[in-house]
């Protein structure tokens, strides 16, 4: 990078970055878990399930939302020379980083079916869609603010590497219209980028 530019990655793209895998692991677990009768039986093991479905989402859509919110208030410009990442890079990068992590996820939520049928899966679930909630907030917080948030890549290589992680100093700000992911990191529409 020229003239201590840094690599800034969009906030709300690595949170939404786990929300697919999870929520596509969790759905698979839950389908090939119904099917095993398990110890508990199948109608305890998928209302368990969905319990688990139900606080996995809250729980995880809420954490840390005070820390998100400090970092997004106390957030500065970001510089002439620092470098946008694509929404691309950050969610191939977020995903191979955490490919074991996803595949062990998977492996436990198809494990645990053997004692309560599809829990597992739909816990995994749940935190996906958990993910996709915190992108959303994230997004509606900056639309309200009219700035998107930027994290340095550096800092989400880190161990506990998340974007609201105690290695994160903190975020930085450009225009609503910089970079090629929309408010909450979804991709931008065509319409949106003319």
């Amino acid at each position: 990078m020229v003239r201590g530019g840094q690599g800034l990655a969009r906030v709300a793209v690595v949170v939404r970055a786990g929300a697919a895998p999870l929520w596509w692991l969790g759905v698979f677990a839950a389908g090939i878990g119904v099917l095993v009768p398990g110890v508990t039986g199948r109608r305890i093991g998928v209302l368990a399930g969905a319990a688990l479905f139900i606080v996995a989402t809250a729980v995880v859509a809420r954490s840390r939302r005070k820390r998100y919110a400090a970092l997004a208030g106390a957030a500065a410009r970001a510089g002439k020379y620092d470098v946008l990442q694509d929404r691309a890079v950050t969610v191939r990068t977020w995903r191979r980083g955490h490919r074991w992590w996803l595949l062990a996820a998977f492996a436990a939520a198809l494990g645990s079916s053997l004692a309560v049928p599809a829990a597992g899966g739909m816990l995994l679930a749940g935190t996906g869609a958990g993910l996709r909630l915190k992108a959303a907030w994230l997004g509606r917080r900056e639309k309200a603010d009219d700035v998107l948030l930027w994290v340095r890549v550096d800092w989400l290589g880190r161990r506990g590497g998340g974007p609201a992680g105690k290695q994160v100093k903190g975020y930085r700000s450009t225009g609503i219209a910089a970079g090629d992911a929309a408010p909450g990191g979804a991709r931008r529409r065509t319409a949106e980028l003319v």
